[in-house]
């Protein structure tokens, strides 16, 4: 079952080569260390299901880290011109 921790890290490298078309190790990383993190917490607390746990918290766990990083480099605003030209939406004042 541990085999399923090395499916998500790389799969989001062979993405980040494909999109970008560079390795990035820092990034690769983060996710091994935040599972490690995870799964130490779960077994300390002495949860079942510990491999499903850890998948699942370290995805929200960068879900909610990259909304809230978001939020504070105000990116809908930055972008806001961008998005226009690039799917044509339309903004209501």
């Amino acid at each position: 079952m541990l085999y399923l921790y090395f499916i998500t890290p790389f799969l989001g490298m062979l993405r980040n080569y494909v999109k970008y078309k560079q390795c990035n190790f820092k990034t690769f990383i983060r996710t091994p260390i935040a599972y490690f993190f995870f799964h130490s917490l779960f077994c300390l607390l002495g949860y079942k299901n510990i491999i499903y746990r850890t998948l699942i918290y370290e995805r929200w766990f960068w879900f909610m880290d990259k909304t809230l990083m978001s939020i504070v480099n105000n990116d809908y605003h930055k972008n806001k011109e961008k998005y226009i030209k690039k799917y044509g939406l339309i903004y209501q004042s």
